[in-house]
């Protein structure tokens, strides 16, 4: 695809309010709640318990989420931290001692606090105006009446099928019903989950007070009541099998989910030209795209040309040079002194800006801030049995083979909602899928296994440890102009995310173009330093390309060093956007036409 070509879909406009998630239903439940006098804040919430219902293979209940927004009537941006800790048992012993060198990447070793329900939750509490029904009742609805199965959802569960029948077999129950996978487009129920759903609602409803009172009792009854009970006692009790071919319990109790409730800090923010982005802090990925931006204000991308090899070769490279930073500081600010401001200040940036030439870098070179020295962690391999003979009696392909399947990769899904009243918000939910960990009986939720991000090197700032968030991948993005929001975007793809949504933003700031054409410009990323998620594998001086890609780029790009691989057309990235015309005072919102299910909404 040629990067300047006219875009297959037409960016909408609107007076009233502006969605775009991905996935139609949750962009519809949106709307539909912008419709009942809701907000921004309202309408995302909603938005965000649909996707995990229609959504099971990409998020779920028990997952994590950030959430950064601007409100009108403070005219600050924040961030909601959902991104639950590790439980109080876990050290790095805890995984050593049994043999394992990293920290698994399924089942209920990894498990953390689930935070995206205390994150809605206090985002609804600080600026929502409905009642909690209202939010919850989409969701409600298509879990107990059912949805249309997507096809992703449809072959994760085929390829979990075995697994499921002889060892998850909770999520048997909820996910083969009739003992079969369901089919693609088919109508799939989870009612233990809308079960879910209704008795939070129903503690919520007996708590005296009004709407604030019910949304702490809903809080209460997820964190110190009835969800948290079952996960505790199954926690407690149960041996799982995860990607390393072994039975392992877990290490979250009732107490670490007691001890939780969703922060609300203040953004990571920098100024590119006359526009400022915010992003969450350094407890997640989302610094690597300030630090991008940083380093790029320092060429002249308009004069390179969008989809150049030059522009290509550019921002990749700051890109290498951002994400080994990350590799090297980034982690939990509560628990390690992480220097973000050196590592976004000016005179910082011009010395790694320096680092980068005409070829592609084969090294990964983390910077030293403040004169400190750089610490990139290492990751044992812990490969699984070759064969456990029961098993592979049973399985004609090896269950080794299978758990393999429940490893994360790109699982994530994004919000984005514009109202008329001024307010933006932009979140990133994930974690908590069918294929990270076993239903919860009674639950119809899995647990979020974000802890397969930490590393098992002591002192590191993103090691395993007591109570720690883990370094996560979501990355939301919300832009300010003079003050006021201008565009909020997200997309999935774990360490992918704040390369394909940067890509995007530099289409729209420096090249002009609208919403929906900067989503389906050309995309591409590098795998040049370690994947967040076990195994954790790297590529240097990878750099993917989808295939749209002019030919003659390709070979300029390998000639300077970059090993070029050709992804298939429009296959990177879902991005969503909604933004607001400030010259003629209208809502905006655009959906990548990638995967073909993101849609965007607005009237």
């Amino acid at each position: 695809m040629n990067a300047g070509i006219q875009a297959g879909r037409p960016q909408l406009s609107g007076i009233f309010g502006a969605v775009s998630s991905t996935h139609w239903l949750p962009s519809a439940a949106a709307m539909s709640v912008l419709e009942k006098g809701g907000n921004a804040f309202d309408a995302a919430a909603a938005a965000g318990f649909v996707l995990q219902v229609v959504e099971p293979h990409y998020n779920g209940l028990g997952g994590d989420v950030p959430i950064v927004s601007y409100s009108a009537s403070t005219g600050r941006v924040q961030v909601v931290c959902g991104q639950g800790p590790t439980p109080r048992a876990a050290t790095i012993e805890s995984i050593t001692d049994l043999g394992l060198h990293q920290v698994p990447g399924s089942g209920l070793l990894p498990a953390v606090v689930p935070g995206a329900f205390g994150a809605w939750m206090r985002l609804l509490a600080e600026h929502g105006t409905l009642p909690l029904a209202d939010i919850l009742d989409p969701a409600i609805g298509y879990a107990e009446h059912g949805h249309p199965l997507l096809a992703g959802a449809a072959d994760a569960i085929e390829v979990l099928a075995p697994l499921f029948e002889t060892e998850w077999k909770e999520s048997a129950r909820v996910y083969l019903p009739g003992g079969r996978p369901p089919a693609a487009g088919s109508r799939f129920r989870n009612p233990v989950l809308a079960d879910t759903y209704k008795r939070l609602l129903r503690e919520a409803a007996a708590a005296p007070g009004g709407r604030e009172a019910q949304i702490a009792a809903a809080e209460r009854a997820f964190y110190r009541g009835f969800v948290a009970e079952a996960i505790d006692a199954y926690v407690s009790s149960t041996e799982v099998l995860d990607s390393t071919g072994r039975r392992n319990k877990g290490l979250l109790t009732g107490q670490d989910m007691a001890d939780w409730r969703a922060t609300v800090e203040d953004s990571a923010h920098l100024a590119y030209g006359d526009l400022t982005v915010h992003k969450p802090g350094v407890w997640s990925q989302s610094p690597v795209f300030l630090q991008q931006l940083a380093l790029l204000e320092g060429f002249d991308l308009r004069g390179m040309g969008l989809g150049s090899a030059e522009y290509l070769h550019t921002v990749a490279e700051c890109s290498k040079l951002a994400f080994a930073d990350r590799e090297a500081w980034y982690g939990d600010p509560d628990h390690a002194d992480v220097p973000l401001d050196e590592l976004l200040s000016p005179g910082y940036t011009r010395e790694r800006r320096a680092l980068i030439g005409a070829k592609a870098a084969s090294e990964l070179r983390p910077g030293s801030p403040g004169g400190r020295l750089p610490h990139i962690p290492r990751y044992g391999s812990d490969p699984v049995p070759p064969s456990r003979e029961h098993w592979m009696s049973q399985i004609h392909n090896g269950l080794p083979t299978v758990v393999r399947a429940t490893e994360a990769r790109n699982d994530t899904c994004t919000v984005v909602v514009a109202d008329r009243f001024g307010n933006m918000v932009a979140a990133v939910p994930s974690g908590g899928w069918l294929k990270s960990s076993p239903v919860v009986p009674g639950t119809g939720l899995s647990l979020g296994t974000r802890a397969q991000t930490m590393n098992l090197e002591a002192g590191h700032p993103n090691a395993f440890g007591p109570g720690r968030r883990p370094r996560t991948t979501l990355s939301p993005s919300l832009v300010l102009k003079d003050g006021a929001p201008v565009l909020a975007f997200g997309t999935p793809g774990g360490d992918r995310q704040d390369q394909w949504t940067l890509g995007f933003f530099l289409a729209v700031a420096d090249f002009g173009l609208d919403l929906q054409a900067a989503t389906e410009t050309l995309a591409f990323h590098t795998d040049h330093f370690a994947a967040s998620f076990t195994p954790h594998e790297s590529a240097p001086r990878r750099l993917v390309v989808e295939a749209g890609c002019d030919p003659e780029v390709v070979e300029e790009l390998r000639r300077r060093g970059h090993e070029v691989q050709l992804a298939p057309e429009f296959s990177l990235g879902k991005v969503c956007a909604v933004g607001v015309d400030t010259e003629r005072d209208l809502l905006l919102a655009a959906a990548s036409p990638r995967g073909r299910q993101s849609y965007a909404v607005a009237r």
